[in-house]
């Protein structure tokens, strides 16, 4: 294989993850006749530009269900998902908001007053202070993580072990019905610590996510008090999520 500019390299690197589905840095580097460390620069790249996911030794094409998740505009059911959550809040909580679309969607919708606010997520920090009820922001800080737009990393977890929540708004890329929530990030230690250190653990999730089994266990059935989902949620499913001792509520539109 003859050598190519950054450029025709990249663009063949895209187009052989979407063809195998995964490729390795070994690989790819014997193909192009290059180091490692220009190919783990490569997949860098590409995983900034939304073009492949990063895995250990190699990349992953983009699952198509991702791609229609970062595309979409709040959908009626995230919004109702949302309005559900806020009427959980009591005033003067103090609250974890993960990063999210979904959980995004709160902000605007919060009318208590009192309230004590910890993200992870740059965004809804700036949303929160925005507010007219003007809520305590506090930021986890730690290592910026640029696929999930948020801070994730061991400083992330010790600042969050520092302190102890009423509640947890946290969303999912999917559901296993045996196991829990899942999700396309390998970094799921900072919410599991979320979790630990609060007092109820709320996930919200739209019913068409239900079912999709992520590579990466986020949280277990076990340390889940409530879901709240959309009308659409099928009864077979909602009794399997119930049996686990999980309280699942249907947000109206």
């Amino acid at each position: 294989m003859s050598k190519r500019n950054t450029q025709q390299r990249r663009h063949l690197i895209v187009k052989m993850v979407q063809e195998q589905g995964e490729v390795s840095v070994e690989t790819l580097a014997s193909f192009f006749e290059t180091s490692e460390v220009t190919i783990r620069k490569d997949l860098t790249a590409l995983e900034e530009s939304g073009l492949l996911l990063r895995r250990y030794g190699g990349a992953v094409k983009i699952p198509s269900e991702m791609i229609e998740d970062s595309n979409e505009q709040l959908s009626k059911q995230k919004l109702a998902i949302a309005n559900e959550a806020v009427k959980h809040i009591r005033d003067h909580n103090r609250i974890i908001i993960d990063s999210g679309s979904t959980t995004g969607a709160m902000v605007k919708a919060l009318y208590q007053t009192g309230l004590v606010i910890m993200t992870n997520s740059l965004a809804l920090a700036t949303e929160l202070t925005m507010l007219d009820n003007e809520p305590t922001v506090l930021m986890t800080g730690g290592t910026w993580d640029t696929r999930s737009d948020s801070f994730q990393g061991k400083v992330a977890e010790q600042v969050l072990r520092s302190y102890d929540f009423d509640q947890l708004f946290i969303g999912a890329d999917g559901l296993d019905l045996v196991r829990g929530t899942t999700t396309f990030n390998e970094l799921v230690g900072l919410s599991q610590i979320m979790a630990e250190v609060s007092r109820e653990v709320i996930v919200l999730i739209e019913s068409q996510k239900m079912g999709r089994k992520m590579p990466n266990l986020e949280l277990e059935w076990k340390g889940v008090n409530k879901l709240i989902t959309d009308a659409d949620i099928d009864e077979e499913i909602k009794k399997t999520i119930e049996s686990h001792g999980v309280e699942v509520i249907v947000a109206c539109d």
